[in-house]
């Protein structure tokens, strides 16, 4: 192993970072709100709308992410119509392409996660909020979405945790994230060992930060989860110390 390596390359891994954050955290944003109306329609009772989103849902999170990517950068290219619309000039793009893939397949995930979380609100509760004469979305807003958030969030912290890690399949369309510029660099020193040790050290501090900062949104959203917590490890330091 070439130690020199280390200091020569490293900080050029690093120039990946702000690429990478940008990819996971786009992607992310327009995903979630995707999610929620997806989840929204899945929930509705409405068949159509049901079996709309239960399709899209399938194919996005049946289908490999790097086969999505590729369909969007390389197929939508074989199109005439698309090359002569609007979208053209986005869709040319990789670094959009990216994120449309991306955000499609996070959308899929997402929107069962937080479905999850809304079936999970007790069922009086909603009831009681119609008789105080709430109406769907007022219903929605303030009792339904705080406490399907709540469900969700531990699950939708490995979502993104998950699509931090899929930007580096953004590496096979030219984009040069973390991953990229570690396979560039590869091509150049043919040393891969030491070039991907660097490239996963740099996701799992990212990986770290993003655990640290969900547990404590989660604490924050659930008190009484902490407040759990620490009467369990206050037990288990006083049978500690019998013992």
């Amino acid at each position: 192993m070439r130690f020199e390596l280390f200091a020569e390359y490293f900080p050029a891994l690093l120039a990946g970072i702000p690429m990478t954050l940008k990819l996971a955290g786009l992607s992310l944003f327009i995903g979630f709100f995707l999610a929620v109306v997806l989840a929204v329609l899945r929930t509705s009772g409405i068949r159509p709308l049901e079996a709309f989103v239960r399709s899209y849902v399938y194919v996005f999170r049946g289908t490999p992410l790097l086969v999505q990517i590729f369909l969007i950068y390389y197929g939508t290219g074989q199109f005439d119509f698309i090359k002569e619309s609007f979208l053209w000039p986005v869709l040319r793009e990789a670094y959009w392409c990216a994120i449309i893939a991306l955000t499609l397949n996070t959308g899929a995930y997402t929107s069962e996660i937080i479905r999850g979380g809304i079936e999970s609100v007790p069922w009086g509760q909603v009831e009681a909020a119609k008789a105080c004469g709430m109406n769907v979305w007022l219903r929605f807003r303030r009792v339904v979405f705080p406490q399907a958030i709540r469900q969700a969030l531990p699950g939708y912290g490995n979502e993104i945790i998950l699509m931090v890690k899929s930007t580096s399949l953004a590496s096979t369309v030219t984009l040069l994230e973390i991953t990229g510029i570690a396979r560039k660099i590869v091509s150049q020193t043919y040393a891969p060992l030491e070039l991907f040790i660097m490239a996963g050290a740099i996701y799992l501090t990212i990986v770290f930060v993003i655990t640290r900062a969900v547990d404590m949104l989660e604490n924050r959203l659930s008190p009484d989860l902490m407040a759990r917590r620490h009467v369990k490890n206050a037990a288990e330091r006083d049978i500690a110390s019998v013992h």
